[in-house]
């Protein structure tokens, strides 16, 4: 089977990423999300984007309007139906892809693969909600998709060997580097980055250290482009929550328990940079330090 059409579900940061870079490289795709402001709040992201490669040099102007013109949104999930790949990149939560699955598995034909780019719930159990295990993988892009080149591509109990095939196959064309992964809660990079940053929070609630002076620790001693604390409010602090309330759930070994600083954040509202507050403040327009919580 030939990967022609592919339905990326999910026009936020993650998905509408994942839609430039599959239609980047020729693939036809669909930007499906549930409202016509998501899907068009998706769609101004791709776009920038690709401006600011074409400000940049990077791209010209006659390849940007190829890769839009190669992008058609929608908020019905039917035109899955004539799919022979959809990529699911909703909210990291488990319900919620479940049942998306569920009703994909009633749209599409039974060669169509499925992939998903959750975080940390493992492959295998979202695979439940399909009747066609053997073609469902976890495709794991990181964030900003267009930037970062890895992609983990995660095999489930029953994914065969074709399905495996082929999303490298996809990979590849996109120009990422694939690494094979077991499927199991957090895969491979969100396992390790969770155990550091729940050492890292230990260490902020100890006193170790500032998170200002943290994030300048881990960039200038270990070489990281950015801080765990930046990072987490680049990703959103509830996807850091949700990972990390996968771990705890499945493994129950205490060094997993999710900080109670990062659940008090989530539960205020303060998601990072998106909401304005996070772990800094951006509020001004720039990062600072935030001076009105008490961890």
């Amino acid at each position: 089977m030939e990967i022609k059409r592919i339905m990326v579900v999910g026009a936020g940061f993650m998905g509408s990423g994942i839609a430039q870079v599959m239609a980047g490289a020729g693939y036809d795709v669909l930007l499906r999300d549930i409202a016509h402001a998501f899907v068009a709040k998706g769609m101004a992201a791709i776009e920038k984007n690709l401006s600011g490669s074409v400000a940049k040099g990077k791209l010209s102007e006659t390849d940007k309007k190829a890769t839009l013109g190669r992008i058609i949104t929608t908020t019905e999930l039917a035109p899955a139906g004539d799919c022979e790949l959809v990529i699911e990149a909703i909210i990291e939560n488990k319900p919620a892809k479940l049942d998306l699955f569920r009703q994909l598995e009633e749209i599409c034909p039974p060669h169509a693969l499925f992939a998903s780019n959750t975080s940390s719930i493992p492959i295998t159990e979202l695979a439940t909600a399909t009747n066609r295990p053997d073609r469902f993988a976890g495709m794991h892009f990181f964030s900003p998709v267009p930037v970062m080149k890895l992609v983990e591509i995660i095999r489930g109990l029953k994914t065969s060997d074709e399905t495996i095939r082929m999303i490298k196959e996809i990979t590849d064309r996109i120009g990422k580097v694939g690494v094979f992964v077991k499927d199991g809660p957090g895969f491979l990079v969100n396992r390790v980055n969770a155990a550091l940053r729940n050492e890292v929070y230990n260490c902020l609630a100890e006193g170790v250290a500032t998170i200002e002076d943290i994030d300048k620790a881990l960039k200038f001693g270990l070489g990281h482009p950015m801080g765990p604390f930046e990072l987490g409010d680049f990703v959103g602090l509830e996807i850091g929550l949700a990972v990390a309330e996968t771990l705890w759930e499945n493994f129950k070994d205490p060094k997993w328990r999710p900080a109670l600083s990062l659940r008090k954040l989530v539960a205020s509202g303060d998601l990072g940079r998106k909401t304005g507050k996070g772990w800094y403040d951006y509020t001004g327009g720039e990062k600072k330090p935030r001076t009105d919580i008490h961890l």
